[in-house]
């Protein structure tokens, strides 16, 4: 196993899966011995960066937040799971290089309608209509990743097949 800390960054629209599998896979690596600390997107707003908006420099400030927390935590030997939407492809290239090699990239895919159908808040109708701006994925964009390490498809794939994905590319990587 890696003596090294290691970064897992989830990306994804809004209702896509990325804190329920970041809450599954820490439970995961924490049986395997690995300390894991988990840096939810809402959470992160609430406490280090409140009073930031969603314009993109507000949005790429939180990311680098985000970052930075988690490379420290890699660096002193944790698992750090991020679960933030984080839109821009650029913003999340920079996190991966300031990380050094100990960076992998979970990719929660789903579909705007079926996002939509499973969206308690009706967020996205309330975007669709034109109720909500700047609604990523909506009518903000969202860059979708060109290379990740995994793609969990969560309108097909189960959580414990998501996490199982994870897990087995995390091993491959030698982080696990």
């Amino acid at each position: 196993m890696s003596q090294s800390g290691f970064v897992v960054w989830f990306t994804g629209l809004s209702g896509s899966g990325k804190s329920t599998l970041a809450a599954m896979l820490a439970g995961e690596v924490a049986r395997r011995g690995v300390h894991v600390e988990t840096l939810d997107g809402d959470e992160v707003r609430t406490h280090l960066s409140k009073g930031l908006g969603f314009s993109k420099e507000d949005r790429d400030t939180n990311i680098r937040r985000i970052g930075y927390v988690a490379k420290l935590l890699a660096r002193s030997g944790s698992c750090a799971i991020t679960a933030a939407i984080s839109p821009y492809r650029e913003i999340r290239d920079e996190q991966r290089r300031a990380a050094a090699g100990r960076f992998c990239k979970m990719y929660c895919s789903c579909p705007i309608e079926a996002l939509s159908e499973r969206d308690a808040k009706d967020l996205y109708k309330k975007a669709l209509a034109g109720e909500i701006k700047n609604f990523t994925g909506v009518s903000d964009p969202y860059e979708e990743p060109l290379t990740p390490e995994v793609t969990i498809e969560s309108d097909k794939d189960t959580v414990a097949e998501g996490v199982d994905k994870i897990i087995n590319r995390l091993k491959d990587l030698d982080h696990l």
